[in-house]
């Protein structure tokens, strides 16, 4: 048996790219229409015959375990008959009948897309490079060379299907296989084309753009359509489908439509009152803080959220306020602070307890909760 794994001058575990590559670089010394040397066509058969049986994971597993790959009957006959191919018999398994087109449609893609919060909130168009398959250039998706075509193949006759009538313990039955010669197309490939090795596509990257619709969230996908990969033999383009992924923001916290942030707010402007100017999305916005206002209060900043994807309108933004307690006092502050505790009764304070969950910390932990 011919060794073709040495006449493609590759390991015996070398991958199916590697193979792919070994094939191609010696095709295009070897080929007829480039090398007129008659031994160099010879050559070539040994070369493509080694590329069939090493290319497809069956052939090449019964060529390794000693078998001929184009005997269409296993190692020996009745010895490879086993009990599916009884139920195949009875119940018309064995997979697709009729030879399988060369031309098939391509596979769907995913890619996932870093976005911030503000690409998420008002959308952008992001370009990308992707690793792709597309139309070979050279064959235009035909898989065969210039002047070539493929041809009906002796074993099965177009039929991409061999029979078989083989003895078992029930008398003989006829099954059905995938032509081991030209692997279920019903048709070979005499002259693949140099460039893509008869798969009528060949990979690249490609620079694709992407709109990012506003309101996407995280985890979302979305689909494009005829934007993945070409099929086998030119075959028509599958999808591809882009997952969002948003990036943390430093400042906003988003649950769905809503914005959520903290601002932290001196005991000063709690207890008297002020005018704060907050940055939002949309820019700096006025907020009123009224007198007396407690830590863990939430002030609603309408329409400042995130867009409602395919909706019209928005959420809003809530401003949590976080009172802050000085600590560190000149003498000057201390003495103030120690007389106004002394005008509101305050020098000992009240210590009785309350329930928690009702407290101003089991507030603040609701809100953040959702509870």
């Amino acid at each position: 048996m011919a060794d073709h794994y040495a006449a493609l001058g590759v390991s015996r575990d070398a991958t199916v790219d590697e193979i792919k590559r070994a094939y191609r670089k010696l095709a295009r010394e070897l080929h007829p229409d480039v090398n007129p040397d008659p031994s160099a066509e010879e050559r070539f058969k040994e070369v493509s015959t080694a590329y069939e049986v090493l290319s497809d994971a069956e052939k090449r597993q019964m060529y390794d375990l000693g078998a001929d790959p184009f005997s269409g009957t296993g190692f020996n006959g009745a010895a490879g008959f086993g009990f599916g191919d009884i139920v195949d018999a009875f119940f018309g398994g064995g997979g697709q009948r009729g030879p399988i087109p060369r031309r098939r449609r391509g596979q769907d893609a995913l890619i996932r897309v870093n976005i911030t919060l503000e690409e998420a909130a008002f959308g952008a168009t992001r370009d990308l490079n992707i690793d792709t398959a597309i139309e070979c250039g050279v064959c235009n998706g035909a898989g065969t060379a210039a002047n070539t075509s493929v041809v009906e193949c002796s074993m099965c006759r177009g039929r991409g299907e061999v029979q078989q009538v083989q003895r078992s313990f029930i008398g003989q039955v006829m099954t059905a296989h995938r032509c081991p010669q030209c692997n279920g197309f019903g048709n070979l490939l005499p002259h693949p084309c140099l460039e893509c090795v008869g798969d009528g596509r060949v990979r690249t990257r490609v620079n694709i753009a992407i709109k990012i619709p506003p309101g996407v969230e995280d985890g979302s996908r979305m689909q494009m359509t005829g934007h993945g990969e070409v099929g086998p033999g030119g075959g028509p383009k599958g999808d591809l489908y882009v997952e969002f992924v948003q990036k943390e923001h430093p400042v906003f916290q988003r649950r769905g439509d809503q914005l959520h942030a903290t601002l932290p707010l001196p005991m000063t402007a709690a207890a008297l009152g002020a005018t704060m100017e907050v940055e939002t999305l949309d820019g700096p916005v006025s907020v009123n803080i009224k007198p007396g206002t407690q830590s863990g209060t939430a002030i609603t900043l309408a329409g400042h959220g995130m867009p409602r994807l395919g909706r019209s309108g928005r959420g809003d933004l809530i401003i949590h306020l976080a009172v802050q307690t000085p600590t560190a006092l000149t003498s000057e502050q201390e003495a103030l602070l120690r007389q106004l505790a002394t005008l509101r009764d305050e020098e000992k304070p009240d210590a009785t307890l309350h329930e928690h969950s009702n407290g101003l910390f089991g507030k603040i932990k609701d809100v953040f909760t959702g509870r």
